[in-house]
């Protein structure tokens, strides 16, 4: 499978933005799908994953009850809608897939998409 994020830009806090990731490949369905996030100067971090049909999620402490992870298999698509956005959500967004929701098994991380936010 591989993966193509977009959706990203320039926000003003507590503004929300939404993020897009394109998967392509006959087995993008079999597949957890993540969030993960680089900040400048800091390591990649986990930011959300969703089970195979969408029904399990499970959130970084940082992003929950802001952030929401959803996927439409029908359009081979995974989204992240986040909402009251701050400064430190700052960082290239990337889509990934992996095998359970635990963010120590993602294996293939697509090109990322950047978020600033900023006033």
């Amino acid at each position: 499978v591989q993966l193509q994020a977009s959706g990203g830009g320039l926000v003003q806090p507590g503004e929300s933005l939404r993020l897009s990731c394109a998967a392509s490949g006959r087995t993008y369905s079999s597949y957890y799908m993540g969030w993960f996030r680089q900040a400048p100067g800091k390591e990649r971090e986990f930011v959300a994953a969703i089970g195979w049909g969408g029904g399990t999620t499970y959130y970084a402490d940082s992003v929950k009850g802001r952030f929401t992870i959803s996927r439409d298999n029908a359009q081979n698509t995974v989204y992240l809608q986040m909402s009251s956005l701050k400064p430190e959500d700052t960082a290239v967004y990337y889509c990934a897939r992996g095998f359970t929701l635990a963010p120590r098994d993602y294996d293939y991380w697509g090109q990322g998409t950047l978020v600033t936010v900023s006033s």
